[in-house]
């Protein structure tokens, strides 16, 4: 310890030594997950060996094999070379770290039918299926229900996968699907590399922030909720220090807490959150272009067009800091004929939130000039701030609902939405409108749809010459 200004505390160094006197490898929970079994005698090494290489390779190379299969004699054959001369455990040791650098492991390769033309559309495996499956709700391999599933051939039944998904997302390990897919489609991950210029920024915030968000998609998932909630959820989660920033009174503690929310709250839904809020922002301002092409691409599904070349984009040089506000600052940017085009699109969309500052904080001035958070939509929607665009947006829910299976569909594939997947798209989006848009309804018009359970394959290379 070392004192601070004669009188205080603070820890400079921890040291940890030991343990002495260990004997053999100990027992850990991955240990135990490994072996499954351990020989007594040299009699039972083989087939202890056996089992656990053909359990684990099941699970590795995501197909169920028996201790026979021509993939587990490979491995046996490594766990032999160190048995005799290092043990039964370097001979595991070694199997495994052969089954870790196998393709079957590192790579997703999809079984292609030998009669099949390039360019014809197939059906994949079940084998293939539980992995995509899996991927898609755990970020992680297939366990053994879902291998036993594939092996009979039974998961491509769709009322079996429907219960495949209900038990998934029912699972501990779903909490994947909402880091990873949340993280990508809300910009979550986009929270880590902010830094706003403001006093009020911290990085107790930053974290706030991101769990609030998290906490709703979560709630959205694990309750089964309308993907609609994201738009106009009448619930958030927040902890003292996030309540304080939006000037929510009554709350105390570090935990978050759901608090119920007014119909005429700004805080409803996404769009009144600062994860979205800040990573919207620029490093000293709010953005409202940029806040306006996110809702236009990833919660309406009408990204604006990219800017021209040579045409100048900041509106913080010097000319444009002479006009004292942001809303002033667009006008004059929308003067050029060929910046209008793509600015009257996003800009009353931008513009709605500026009530909201950089960091999501409420305010009513800039610059001390009145925030005018008026304009009207391309279709002739007038709005008079975020509440007007939230309604907007809910009014278009089947727009909405259609971003985000295209979003959460790309996810599920590991590649673009194309032209051609519309159909599956369109397909989802109406079947779930029968069940209020709930969360599973959409998982499970993904994973029965054709794109996931087909591809086309790859057509034949032209040789070279």
């Amino acid at each position: 310890y070392k004192k601070l200004n004669g009188h205080r505390q603070y820890l400079t160094q921890i040291q940890i030594e030991g343990p002495f006197d260990t004997a053999g490898a100990g027992d850990t929970p991955s240990r135990r997950q490994i072996f499954s079994c351990y020989p007594t005698s040299s009699a039972e090494e083989s087939p202890c060996a056996r089992e656990i290489l053909s359990r684990l390779a099941s699970l590795a190379y995501r197909q169920l094999l028996g201790p026979k299969d021509p993939e587990v004699e490979l491995l046996f054959g490594f766990f032999e070379q160190d048995l005799a001369d290092n043990g039964f455990d370097a001979g595991i040791q070694r199997a495994l770290a052969m089954m870790l650098i196998n393709p079957r492991f590192l790579f997703r390769a999809e079984q292609e039918p030998q009669d099949a033309a390039p360019g014809e559309a197939f059906r994949i495996t079940d084998y293939d299926l539980a992995a995509r499956l899996s991927f898609f709700l755990w970020s992680s391999i297939p366990d053994r229900e879902l291998l036993e599933l594939a092996s009979s051939n039974s998961l491509r039944d769709p009322a079996v996968l429907h219960r495949q998904v209900a038990r998934m997302l029912a699972d501990p390990r779903a909490e994947a699907l909402i880091d990873n897919f949340a993280g990508q489609w809300l910009y979550l991950r986009a929270l880590a590399d902010v830094e706003p210029e403001t006093p009020a920024w911290d990085e107790n915030l930053r974290a706030a922030f991101r769990q609030e968000t998290e906490l709703l998609f979560r709630t959205i998932v694990n309750d089964d909720r309308p993907i609609v909630d994201l738009i106009d959820a009448d619930y958030t989660f927040v902890n003292e220090r996030l309540a304080r920033h939006y000037g929510i009174e009554g709350i105390r503690g570090s935990y978050f807490r759901r608090i119920e929310l007014a119909p005429d709250s700004p805080r409803r839904g996404i769009l009144g959150q600062g994860s979205l809020l800040t990573v919207t922002s620029v490093a000293n301002r709010t953005s409202p272009v940029v806040r306006g092409a996110w809702i236009l691409e990833n919660l309406i599904g009408a990204p604006p067009p990219s800017p021209p070349p040579g045409v100048e984009s900041n509106l913080d040089d010097a000319a444009a800091a002479a006009v004292s506000s942001l809303r002033e600052r667009l006008q004059q940017h929308r003067r050029n004929p060929t910046c209008a085009s793509c600015h009257s699109i996003m800009d009353p969309v931008g513009l709605a939130l500026e009530n909201f500052d950089l960091i999501g904080g409420w305010r009513t001035e800039d610059t001390g000039q009145p925030i005018d958070a008026t304009g009207v939509l391309t279709d002739g929607t007038p709005i008079t701030g975020p509440l007007d665009l939230r309604e907007a947006i809910v009014a278009r829910t089947d727009s909405f609902v259609t971003v985000a299976t295209e979003k959460l569909m790309t996810y599920a594939l590991g590649r673009s939405v194309e032209y051609y997947d519309m159909p599956a798209v369109r397909r989802i989006v109406r079947d779930a409108a029968a069940d209020d848009y709930r969360f599973s309804a959409l998982v499970n018009g993904i994973v029965t749809s054709v794109p996931f359970r087909m591809r086309v394959r790859a057509p034949v290379a032209d040789s070279a010459e």
